[in-house]
Order: C-alpha cells, then sequence, then structure tokens
C-alpha cells in the first residue's frame, strides 16, 4: 500500500485508528477456547465488527509465536483473512525485529513477501545497514522505534548525544536512508510533549502512536502536536478495544469502543492545521 492510498482511507472513513490484535488465549472470551483456532476465531469477530471504523490492524508477533506453530498459523490466516476481505487495510506486523545484512532481508522476506504485510516494526539499534534491507521493498513501509511509551525509554531514548537527545539522532540520521520515503516512527502518546519538535525533524512521515487510552495519552494533544498536512498519524489501541468485553458480545462491544474512538477522530480531522 502507498501513502497515498493510506491517506485516501483515512479521509474516507474519517479514521486514523490502528487496532492492535494483541490476541491472548488467557483474556479472549471463554466460549471461544471451543474453536478450532481460538485466536483467529476472536481476531476474524474483531475485524467484522471493526473494519469500518479503522485504517489499519497491528498484530503484535509475540502473542502468536508464544503459541508456537499454531499461533504461528494463525496470524497468517489473520493477514490472509485481511488481504483477501479488506484489502484497503494497511497491515503492520509489530516485530521490532533489528539485525544486519541477509538476515534483515530475510526478515523482510517474511513478513512482505510471505505473510504479504504492508509494514513492520524495527528496532534501529544496529544502524543502517539493519534498516536498508527492509526499505528496499516497494511499497513496502519500515517503521522505526524512536520515542516509545514505555517507562524504560528514559534509560537510553532521551540521554543526551553530541549535544541532543538519542531519539532525535535516531530520527535524523534515519532520514539520510536509502528509501527514507517509506519510513514511518513509533512516538507512544504517552509522549506526546515531544511531538512538536519531533516534527520539525520528521514533517512529512507517518508516526504510529501507542499509548491512547490503557496508557493515558490524549488524542487531543497528540493531533495538536503530532498532525501534518497529510494527518501524518496511526493512533493505536489495542485491549482498550478487543477487551471491551469478555463476553459472547464482544466483538460488538469492541466495535462500541472503537466507535467512539473514531468519533473523536473526525472531530479531530475537523479541525485546521
Amino acid at each position: 500500500m502507498t501513502t497515498e492510498e493510506l491517506v485516501q482511507q483515512i479521509h474516507k472513513k474519517q479514521s486514523f485508528l490502528c487496532i492492535g490484535l494483541d490476541t491472548d488465549l488467557e483474556k479472549i472470551p471463554a466460549h471461544l477456547l471451543e474453536e478450532e483456532d481460538p485466536i483467529f476465531a476472536f481476531n476474524k469477530a474483531i475485524i467484522d465488527a471493526t473494519h469500518h471504523l479503522c485504517v489499519a490492524y497491528k498484530p503484535n508477533t509475540a502473542f502468536y509465536e508464544a503459541y508456537g506453530i499454531k499461533g504461528w498459523q494463525a496470524l497468517e490466516k489473520t493477514i490472509q483473512y485481511l488481504n483477501t476481505n479488506h484489502p484497503e487495510i494497511f497491515t503492520i506486523a509489530d516485530a521490532k525485529r533489528g539485525d544486519i545484512g541477509n538476515t534483515s532481508t530475510r526478515y523482510a522476506k517474511a513478513f512482505f513477501e510471505d505473510l504479504e504485510f504492508d509494514s513492520v516494526t524495527i528496532a534501529p539499534y544496529m544502524g543502517k545497514d539493519s534498516v536498508e534491507p527492509f526499505l528496499a521493498f516497494k511499497n513496502k513501509h519500515t517503521i522505526l522505534l524512536a520515542l516509545t511509551s514505555n517507562q524504560g525509554a528514559y534509560d537510553y531514548q532521551t540521554k543526551m548525544l553530541d549535544g541532543q537527545e538519542l531519539y532525535k539522532t535516531v530520527l535524523e540520521t534515519s532520514q539520510a536512508y536509502e528509501g527514507a520515503e517509506n519510513l514511518m516512527y513509533v512516538v507512544g502518546a504517552t509522549k506526546a510533549s515531544f511531538l512538536k519538535e519531533i516534527r520539525e525533524l520528521v514533517p512529512d512521515n507517518f508516526l504510529l502512536v501507542p499509548g491512547v487510552g490503557a496508557q493515558g495519552g490524549s488524542l487531543e494533544e497528540v493531533c495538536k502536536y503530532g498532525k501534518n498536512n497529510q494527518v501524518g498519524l496511526l493512533i493505536n489501541s489495542s485491549r482498550g478495544i478487543i477487551y471491551s468485553s469478555d463476553n459472547r458480545d464482544f466483538a460488538e462491544a469492541a466495535a462500541e469502543s472503537a466507535k467512539k474512538i473514531q468519533v473523536q477522530m473526525r472531530g479531530e480531522l475537523g479541525k485546521p492545521k
């Protein structure tokens, strides 16, 4: 999917919501455990109920890898279901990979060619030769971890390096990578006050913003400082949507939660930049 196609979907749906499919067998409704593939059954129901309210889905691969081959098969079925039935949806493999050379190329092939995701999250710590292999794939997007929403982000990301915070160095340096036009960045909503300076460094790239809702981030604040002329934001909500109910009405409850966020987003899109 191209960036232009993603922007078109945002305006069509009046939403820049990304729903995180962090599917945990210990949290899904008990009746689904009787299904042959409980993870896929849960994901399919969530997708069917919410696809018109969001522009992206983001499975966190750890929640699938934890269940071995069955979990990986559930992930494969989920992405195939999305690509077949909702090709307009932007898909994110939240895998947080990061290695060099041929290893990165193999990771990229796994997510971009085999599973056919539109994007994948990458840890930038190993530098240019760990990122550029992902950027070599046409119309695929690499989402670099820049400033995350967890408390441990302060251990490294905000430390000063040559007179500026490390996360700013990541942003500046990565803009010179070959294929940088296909870069997006993870910026936690709990760090909304940082977004103004981030936008000065990467004015045109999309930002994937977790942490709105359950982690306390403010949608209004994120939009105030992070929105650009193409909107440029994907706001992720995972457990705040998919675990809205643990009963048989779980999909309907998820849709209600997603709708509340989408209504807020519609209002934000109507505000002048």
